[in-house]
């Protein structure tokens, strides 16, 4: 199971980010996939808040939620323990570890476009990476 971070999801509507093309293969390819509703709020305020994409914004949640059914992780007291882990072992922001433990939880591959902050340190693979590109 690939568990897409919101920068996956954004990429896969935005033709002038540099990981457009693969992230938008791998979403359309790949269902279910996973994702946290954290990952709503950060499309959200990205596309809606901040790039005033509101229709977007909304189109590209509704489709989160849709292909990744239940694979869509809540962020409960047991999930807050591990994201608190992960920020103590690996130095990351709350949002950084919350995808870092979800993904370690259930054994899932996180796919972000967070070169310095994840992929750098081998905690995510980038969505052109060949390994989780789907086949032609």
């Amino acid at each position: 199971m690939l568990l897409f971070d919101a920068g996956v999801w954004i990429a896969a509507v935005d033709p002038e980010d540099r990981y457009h093309s693969c992230s938008r293969r791998l979403v359309l390819a790949c269902t279910p996939a996973a994702a946290l509703d954290l990952t709503l709020y950060e499309v959200a305020n990205v596309l809606g808040a901040r790039k005033q994409r509101h229709d977007l914004a909304e189109r590209i949640c509704r489709s989160i939620l849709a292909r990744c059914g239940e694979h869509v992780v809540q962020i409960d007291a047991e999930r807050t323990a591990d994201i608190v882990a992960a920020i103590a072992e690996h130095r990351l922001t709350a949002y950084d570890a919350a995808y870092v433990a979800a993904a370690r939880r259930y054994s899932w591959t996180l796919i972000s476009t967070d070169v310095k902050d994840l992929v750098s340190r081998g905690l995510a693979v980038r969505p052109d990476d060949a390994a989780v590109q789907p086949s032609e």
